[in-house]
């Protein structure tokens, strides 16, 4: 097991709701944040998007890893975030549910070890571990026939 890490992400308000967020990576560009309309001008992702992104990104690259160990280069993966904001019983909005569509160009049957990889990716994803213990996330895998080829819940 490894050791713990940490890393720090900073957050500047520049006026209203727009915020910047700097990584403190060489060559990694700060990000805008922003709330939408009518709240604010919206331009940048909110922080709700942002988690989609995250969520989204870690399936997927956690996918390609896998894929990789067994010596496979898909052509592009692409990932759907469908993101479901409710509100909690006080009334205040907040993330219902994450539904997540991977899309492969190959089928199943053209990537070698494919089943195992199903079996494993979701256990390298960082992200969705960690926002599943609190919100619903559903995944979904879907070959370049347009098979279901995967689907896990929480």
């Amino acid at each position: 097991m490894s050791e713990p890490t940490t890393f720090t992400v900073h957050l500047e308000q520049k006026q209203g709701y727009h915020f910047t967020a700097s990584f403190g990576q060489p060559g990694v560009p700060d990000i805008v944040l922003d709330e939408p309309g009518p709240l604010s001008a919206g331009e940048g992702p909110s922080a709700s998007q942002v988690l989609a992104v995250a969520v989204g990104n870690c399936l997927t690259a956690s996918l390609l890893f896998c894929l990789h160990k067994f010596r496979q280069e898909p052509a592009t993966l692409q990932a759907e975030v469908t993101t479901t904001l409710a509100p909690n019983e006080q009334g205040h909005l907040r993330i219902g549910g994450i539904e997540v569509v991977v899309r492969l160009q190959e089928t199943a049957g053209q990537v070698a070890h494919f089943g195992r990889c199903m079996q494993q990716f979701e256990n390298y994803c960082v992200v969705t571990d960690s926002v599943r213990r609190g919100i619903p996330v559903h995944v979904k895998v879907i070959d370049g026939a347009g098979n279901d080829v995967y689907a896990a819940e929480t």
